[in-house]
């Protein structure tokens, strides 16, 4: 029987709660809710290593709020390993799914012609146990164990994280199951509060039956709304050794689209490993990338994305940028025949009376 621990990075954009020093009494912090904070757009990249059954998930996500810090958990059915990864996968692995370029001459029209162009370890505490605590990435991270959800909202309270019964609502089946949960904050600039945020690239590596993306969230309640935004873009590179296809339940399917598939050079393979700051495998397997684009919305959804071996091995490119260049010479047909039909005539009979002469 195939167990459903699999990987599971859900990521939660919930209330922040931040100390405020009350200037009249410098030992007395005053700490205000009402702080929304929810996730924007973001863009993921998942290796699996199918053989060893392990996944590696590095990304890299916006937030957007009033709150000074931000802060989220992400459950995970063993303890991660937590490293800093590189930023610089990201454009390289947009460059090689970009589309194609294709140079056309422009067509120099008679007439009228429409042209269409695209252009602290192990510290217990409420039945809590902190694993692993540490800096990585511009986040403060701890890992926690626990098997109540009721321990595990009294501490996010005591460590400066506001709760809510849709938090508690959400972390309920993780915490059922046993998995660890990974509780992460980032400051945000004061200067930039009510804008969107980015956090460096963080990894996570740990073994699994199966790899998954995140889908399920706490019910955001119109919180996207207030902060102005309504839609935002999923974008998961997905690294393995085949075409790979995402699935949500038997009965709804993912909103997530293929927007790219191919398989990938050994130099390139190289390249993104060393990016990612991670030792390349020595097993000489072929790697396949494939791009999903999902319009991620802010509503609760049923379950996670687990990501299977597609039956269909076909690679998918984009459609290809077609740009138009000026020729010396006039390409559209219709002139040529209009020039034809104008000239060809006299032609004619100017040759035959050079022949009745």
């Amino acid at each position: 029987m195939v167990s459903r621990i699999a990987v599971v990075f859900s990521l939660l954009g919930f209330f922040f709660l931040f100390p405020d020093p009350d200037p009249a009494d410098a030992c007395c912090a005053v700490s205000s809710f009402g702080k929304p904070v929810v996730n924007a757009d973001q863009s993921v990249i998942i290796i699996w290593d199918a053989a060893n059954k392990t996944q590696h998930f590095i990304r890299r996500a916006s937030f957007k709020g009033d709150a000074d810090d931000f802060g989220f958990l992400i459950p995970s059915p063993t303890q991660p390993e937590l490293s800093e990864s590189g930023n610089e996968a990201f454009p390289y692995l947009q460059k090689l799914t970009e589309p194609e370029t294709q140079t056309r001459l422009r067509p120099i029209s008679f007439g009228c012609s429409v042209a269409t162009m695209r252009d602290a370890p192990g510290l217990a505490w409420s039945n809590v146990t902190v694993l692993e605590e540490k800096t990585v990435a511009g986040f403060h991270a701890a890992v926690l164990e626990t098997n109540s959800t009721t321990a595990l909202v009294q501490w996010l309270k005591q460590h400066g994280y506001a709760f809510s019964p849709e938090v508690e609502a959400w972390a309920k089946p993780y915490v059922e199951q046993g998995w660890k949960i990974t509780a992460l904050k980032v400051a945000q600039d004061k200067d930039v509060i009510g804008k969107s945020v980015s956090a460096g690239a963080l990894r996570m590596s740990f073994k699994t039956d199966r790899p998954l993306f995140p889908y399920r969230e706490p019910e955001y309640k119109g919180i996207n709304e207030a902060l102005g935004v309504k839609q935002r873009l999923l974008r998961i590179y997905f690294l393995a050794e085949a075409r790979y296809q995402g699935d949500l339940t038997k009965t709804q399917a993912w909103s997530g689209k293929v927007a790219w598939s191919g398989k990938l050079k050994a130099r390139e393979r190289s390249r993104i490993y060393q990016l990612l700051k991670l030792p390349e495998a020595s097993d000489p397997m072929p790697f396949w990338l494939t791009e999903f684009e999902d319009n991620w919305s802010y509503q609760l959804a049923p379950a996670d994305v687990y990501f299977t071996r597609a039956a269909n091995q076909d690679a998918v490119k984009r459609e290809p940028i077609v740009r138009y260049v000026s020729s010396r010479y006039p390409t559209d047909v219709a002139l040529y025949a209009m020039v034809a039909i104008a000239f060809v005539p006299a032609l004619v009979r100017w040759t035959r009376m050079s022949r009745d002469r």
